[in-house]
């Protein structure tokens, strides 16, 4: 038994279930199935496609039939009665009845419900007429229906003044114009009727107007039906009675026509300045001296210089700051807003996209107002649409609002250049100085109502549209907190021929720019360029100098000159990117970093001297990468082996059937395995190159780096893609390139030298120590008379043994129970700087030029036999030779061995010059790598750092220019080992086949 809490539980239960099961039981029943068959579509009709006798249905959107009696009612939605019909019921539902009326009465109500009797004639509609200046009477004053309605005159004498309203169903007050000139409600001769505004006289006012609306794009001015109707009497009643919105209408068609002002024709301009010449006893607007009581204020004036005046003379009151506590880094602009009839609509802000025609989301259509963010906003919009939106034209004064110091809020005009405007036939805005500006102040977006010519109903023949607009903002110069001179905007129109509307498009922009005065920025460019520049000259004629020294040639001709040349372009290359980089990290520090607004970026144009910098510090660098490559694949090189023969053996005898001994041949394969490993240390690198692209790659478009090239204050690394994205700066895509590209490239070298060459490989030490091991010691001469050599005679006599015996002379070497390996006795020094003297030279080369006839060793196997045989025995001669050098042998071509002086190293030239005897410059830090990619990585890094930044700055595009310097970089790297390997085969006798 269920008891207490319990059974009201169960209970509810019960019902839950219950009630659950009546719901699904009902709507079983009631609701309809949907058959899985069923379609979801129907016709799509338009209230205009149904007939004359059916409505639009806005319950069903189709075509329904009106009643009996009935036709299709004005808008289509509708129906209503037929002319002579009157309604006995309509409840605003589809069933409507409609009833003949009688003979007697055979007029409609005007209301529709009532037959009545008319004293005249019908309407097409059925009700009655009444003729001009009557109005139609139908109920008494109380509202009862009168059995025959009457038309009564209105009273047009001076106690009353009264005519008939639009409607023809009331009296109102004649205008007062027509009262004020002819004590009546005619305006007779010799009065003037214009506009529906009746004057007596208007002093000297101009009678001659041109109702004309010009067309400056298309060649062309016709006459505007606007200005037909309301030119001359909004002018008249702005100059006789002062009417203020007749003063804003002539205005507004001023504005229409384009602020332009011609002194021999009286538009719409011409009489706004008349007007604004005869008032100049009335008082100003804000003690503002443009700005005329009861008149808009349309013009800055006519005198030259003006421009400048009001664009760079006078800060705003008020400070801009990206960071910190008084943060202030949005543009407050307000617009007063006009009718075409001259009324004042109210005061709206510009965000949201008041004056951009494009659409976007309102975040980034505010964008545009956020301080030192570049706004780029292009698109292309259907005429159909401009004129849907756009049916009259909105006219706009806009301000700057600001806070002073008191907290209290003004507002400041802003100025427009308008770049269609014309003064006496001449486009003054269009010049390129800025004292020739004619500045206005009112703009519109869209006039469709200037460009209709007979009837204001029909469609517009010409459009005219503001198709750029473009706000600049000009920081005051040396400020320190953030101050700027007042805004300009610039507005070009484009006049569109309207011939099919529904094809027909138009694109716009709307652009926001920082700019700010360059010239001391590019002062001090040109004085580091300057100094920097005279240091690059120095350099290189030392350059030159030690270059003449290690030549032997003392005489300056023409090869000198182009040598000089390629150093310094090698230099001067170097000075432009110091420049570059320095001035892009400026900007990139001190602009995204600063809190009050001491810096902007400069513009586009302005960039165009840092890009041309870029440029020529590209071609420079190319050059100089040139001629190094030119110069490594030409050097003189010789691999020295010392291995002597071991020994005799017994050899056949061609031609005799005997044998005879002789001495056992040297190997050639530890010729061949050096000169493999000397060929693949030719490209070798302190970075890896493909690492340093893609980390580079990695940083700036995973992470994000790019971000910070953008053209705002943001230093995020990450932006939200419903947000703004500015335009990027190709300063600040340089810099953050530059400066990534030199971090990583910094940190492998950094890493390459402390670690990887120490704990896991390098590959210059272990080539000097490999022709240890070999007994093959390297002469290499890459000037004439100055290379390097490499000692790499074995201390053990004998390189060419079997394992055991290897194994045993290692275990001496690190037990140091042998000498050590240095060309001078008991020291270490295996690498040195050579510089040879000239009676060494020649006789170096009197052998060489035996061992390279018939262009070198690649083409032995088709030549005659005494040919491979002279290459041979010209082979060992220079083997020989270079051993019995170094051993001292020669003694009127001795050498001797010293230490470079600290200026020398630092210079990079030997000042002693070798006449009588060659010298050996003890060199510990394997300065034969400057033949090789290994010695010359400065270059070579910058070299693709500047290719990487000369195509990003071409296409805007990071993969693709990193991508493109890989390929550059595989090409070149192709090109060096190819021909290297050609050269090292020519020089050496080693058949290029076995190099690898």
């Amino acid at each position: 038994m269920v008891t207490g809490g319990g059974g009201a539980r169960l209970a509810m239960a019960a019902w839950s279930v219950l009630s659950s099961a009546a719901v699904n039981v009902f709507l079983l029943l009631v609701l309809p199935r949907v058959s899985h068959a069923q379609t979801f579509s129907f016709p799509f009709l338009q209230p205009e496609s149904c007939g004359h006798n059916q409505y639009f249905d806005i319950s069903a959107l189709s075509c329904v039939p009106c009643g009996a009696n009935q036709r299709r009612g004005a808008r289509g939605t509708s129906c209503m009665c037929l002319p002579g019909f009157q309604m006995l019921s309509n409840n605003g539902g589809p069933d409507f009845i409609c009833k003949k009326c009688p003979e007697n009465m055979k007029g409609v109500t005007e209301d529709g419900w009532n037959c009545i009797s008319c004293p005249g004639g019908l309407t097409a509609e059925g009700k009655c007429h009444c003729p001009t200046g009557h109005i139609l009477v139908e109920r008494a004053v109380n509202g009862t229906l009168l059995s025959q309605a009457t038309c009564k005159l209105c009273d047009e004498n001076e106690n009353s003044f009264t005519v008939a309203n639009a409607l023809g169903n009331r009296c109102i007050q004649c205008e007062p114009t027509f009262i004020n000139t002819s004590r009546s409600c005619t305006c007779s001769a010799p009065n003037i009727l214009t506009g529906g505004l009746c004057f007596s006289s208007t002093g000297n006012f101009p009678s001659r107007v041109i109702s004309s609306a010009r067309y400056g794009d298309l060649g062309m001015s016709f006459t505007s039906e606007w200005f037909v109707k309301y030119l001359q009497s909004s002018a008249a009643a702005c100059w006789v009675y002062a009417n203020l919105t007749s003063c804003q209408a002539l205005g507004n068609m001023c504005v229409m026509n384009m602020n332009s002002y011609d002194s021999t024709t009286f538009d719409a301009c011409r009489l706004f300045q008349f007007i604004f010449e005869h008032t100049a006893g009335l008082r100003t607007v804000h003690s503002i001296s443009f700005w005329r009581q009861n008149l808009p204020w349309l013009f800055y004036g006519d005198q030259l210089g003006l421009g400048p005046q009001v664009l760079s003379t006078t800060p705003l009151p008020t400070n801009f700051s990206f960071k910190g506590e008084n943060q202030n880094k949005k543009l407050k602009f307000v617009a007063a807003s006009y009718d075409v009839r001259g009324n004042f609509l109210k005061w709206q802000t510009l965000e949201g996209g008041l004056l951009q025609l494009c659409p976007d989301t309102e975040t980034r259509l505010n964008a545009a107002y956020s301080f030192g963010t570049t706004y780029q906003q292009n698109c292309e919009i259907p005429l159909s649409k401009i004129l849907t939106d756009f049916p009259s034209p909105i006219f706009y004064d806009v301000y700057l609002e600001y806070t002073d110091e008191n907290q209290h809020q003004y507002i400041w005009a802003v100025p427009v250049l308008n770049l269609n405007l014309q003064y006496n036939k001449i486009f003054v805005n269009q010049d390129s100085s800025s004292s020739k500006w004619l500045l206005t102040r009112r703009i519109f977006l869209v006039d469709a109502l200037s460009g209709r010519e007979n009837d204001l109903g029909s469609q517009p023949r010409l459009i005219r549209i503001a198709t750029q607009i473009s706000l600049s903002i000009h920081l005051v110069p040396n400020t320190k907190n953030g101050n700027i001179y007042p805004p300009l905007i610039t507005i070009a129109y484009s006049d569109i021929d309207v011939t099919d509307p529904s094809s027909q498009s138009v694109k716009v922009s709307f652009s926001v720019k920082y700019e700010m005065n360059q010239g001391e920025a590019q002062i001090q460019t040109d004085i580091a360029l300057g100094v920097l520049g005279g240091l690059a000259v120095l350099s290189s004629l030392l350059k030159t100098a030690g270059w003449k020294r290690r030549i032997g040639s003392p005489m300056i001709d023409l090869q000198t000159v182009m040598k000089f040349l390629v150093y310094y372009a090698g230099d001067l290359a170097n000075v432009f990117f110091i420049i570059t980089v320095g001035t892009g990290l400026y900007w990139l520090i001190f602009f995204k970093a600063q809190k009050s607004i001491s810096v902007l970026l400069p513009v586009p144009a302005q960039e165009e001297r840092l890009v041309t910098y870029v440029g020529c510090a590209f071609a420079l660098k190319a050059l100089q990468f040139l001629h190094k490559l030119i110069s490594q694949i030409t050097i003189d090189i010789f691999f020295i082996d010392w291995e002597r023969p071991k020994g005799k053996v017994l050899k056949a005898v061609e031609g005799e059937g005997g044998v005879r001994s002789a001495t056992v041949p040297v190997s050639i394969w530890r010729t061949y395995f050096v000169a493999n490993e000397w060929n693949e240390i030719q490209t070798v690198r302190k970075i890896n190159p493909l690492f340093q692209i893609l980390t580079v790659l990695f940083f700036l478009e995973v992470v994000g780096f790019k971000n910070l090239a953008l053209m705002d204050s943001s230093s995020s690394l990450s932006r939200s893609p419903a947000s703004y994205i500015a335009p990027y700066s190709r300063i600040l895509r340089y810099a953050v390139s530059t400066a990534l590209w030199l971090v990583i490239g910094i940190i492998q070298i950094m890493f390459f030298a402390v670690f990887y060459e120490r704990f896991i490989e390098d590959k210059i030490r272990q080539f000097v120590d490999l022709c240890c091991m070999s007994n093959i010691s390297v002469f290499l001469l890459s000037h004439k008379c100055f290379g390097y050599y490499i000692h790499g005679r074995s201390v053990h006599g004998h390189a060419d043994t079997n394992m055991e015996e290897m194994n045993m002379n290692l275990k001496r070497e690190a037990e140091n129970l042998c000498s050590q390996r240095g060309l001078v006795p008991n020291t270490d020094g295996q690498t040195f700087q050579i510089a040879i003297s000239s009676q060494m030279r020649q006789h170096y080369d009197r052998i060489h030029d035996t061992l390279t006839r018939k262009n070198g060793p690649a083409r032995l196997l088709s030549s005659s036999a005494s040919t491979f045989e002279q290459s041979i025995k010209a082979y060992h001669t220079m083997n020989k030779f270079l051993g019995s050098f170094i051993d001292h042998v020669h003694k009127e071509m001795d050498y001797f061995i010293k230490d470079k002086l600290l200026l020398e190293r630092i210079l990079g030239m030997e000042f002693m010059e070798p006449m009588e005897k060659s010298i050996f410059y003890n060199d510990e830090g394997y300065s034969f790598s400057s033949v090789l990619y290994y010695g010359n990585e400065a270059t070579l890094l910058i070299f693709d750092l500047l290719f990487f930044c000369v195509v990003d700055l071409a296409c805007q595009n990071f993969v693709l220019a990193a991508f493109l310097t890989y390929l550059q970089q595989e090409i070149f790297r192709f090109i060096r080992n190819i021909v290297g390997q050609k050269n090292l085969a020519s020089k050496t006798l080693v058949d290029q086949r076995f190099l690898i």
